[in-house]
């Protein structure tokens, strides 16, 4: 078993200059973590070998000439494992945070894929399990939130002459941890995915609900388990790439590529990217997926 924690972790600092390194020796403390381990929700789990990222955990697997043949995908709901449950994440935030996970997914996987609608056969059958969720907690989020106002208040009437970094506080860290897996039209499978990420101090907006932080990382997970399907390799071992148009008119709330992806709903827009900055939670900003995808997430 395996955990990943936050900005204290030590494979997220290996590499970092020694002057980074001592920043973040205040962010030692208060933690979160979250496991790394099967959660018997993939078909199998023997091909998985480790291939983490800067901030992310996680083993893949891919059959990489077997996926690059594949030009179609089915989508099925994100689901919840038993690990899942907690009692200070309610059940419309759960839904969410699911929806979030497929939301990304379509979007990514449209890239290369056309993506089947229930009821018509496919290359693939994608199939994302949320199996750990790490609440965020809400006081330290409003807390992180108004310093960072606070500061950007000073810079603009001048009482800060140089720019400052927006650094949030290192406690009530949200996280979240998923397994995923595509399967052939005989069930095989052809690509699997252990995830499992924490909110960091100098890259996560903090937003003031207990689902904020695994609300945002439910897309991070979507993007990286669609690279791995558009490029049959992990999205860890190589370099970023710019985002497509597509998923630059997804985040500004306009129609998907794919018309299958409108069961997953829209993106919030110009409306939902400021309410996000300002931190409000996931509930007032997302609207969600159509009931349909909603009800199938949660079973």
């Amino acid at each position: 078993m395996g955990f990943v924690t936050g900005p204290c972790s030590r494979n997220h600092s290996a590499g970092f200059p020694p002057l980074l390194g001592l920043l973040l020796v205040p962010l030692v403390t208060a933690c979160a973590s979250v496991p790394l381990e099967p959660a018997g929700s993939l078909s199998s789990y023997q091909r998985l070998t480790p291939s983490n990222g800067l901030l992310t955990h996680a083993q893949v697997s891919v059959s990489q000439d077997d996926i690059l043949a594949a030009r179609t995908v089915h989508i099925i709901p994100t689901s919840f494992a038993a690990t899942a449950a907690d009692p200070k994440i309610l059940e419309a935030q759960r839904r969410l945070i699911a929806n979030a996970v497929d939301r990304s997914l379509c979007t990514g996987l449209g890239d290369r894929f056309q993506i089947v609608p229930p009821g018509q056969a496919a290359d693939l059958t994608v199939h994302a399990f949320i199996t750990r969720i790490v609440p965020t907690d809400e006081i330290a989020a409003a807390a992180s939130r108004a310093a960072s106002t606070a500061v950007s208040i000073a810079s603009v009437v001048g009482a800060i002459t140089a720019p400052v970094p927006s650094v949030r506080v290192p406690i009530g860290l949200g996280g979240l941890a998923l397994e995923a897996e595509a399967l052939d039209r005989g069930g095989g499978q052809k690509a699997g995915m252990m995830w499992a990420r924490v909110a960091d101090s100098f890259t996560s907006r903090p937003r003031v609900s207990s689902s904020g932080d695994a609300y945002d990382l439910a897309s991070s997970f979507g993007d990286d388990f669609s690279k791995l399907l558009v490029t049959g390799a992990s999205p860890f071992q190589t370099l970023p790439s710019p985002p497509s148009m597509q998923h630059v008119v997804s985040l500004l709330g306009g129609p998907p590529k794919e018309s299958a992806c409108e069961v997953f709903g829209r993106g919030g827009g110009v409306a939902g990217l400021l309410g996000g900055g300002i931190g409000l939670p996931p509930e007032v900003t997302d609207k969600g997926g159509q009931a349909g995808a909603d009800a199938q997430a949660v079973k």
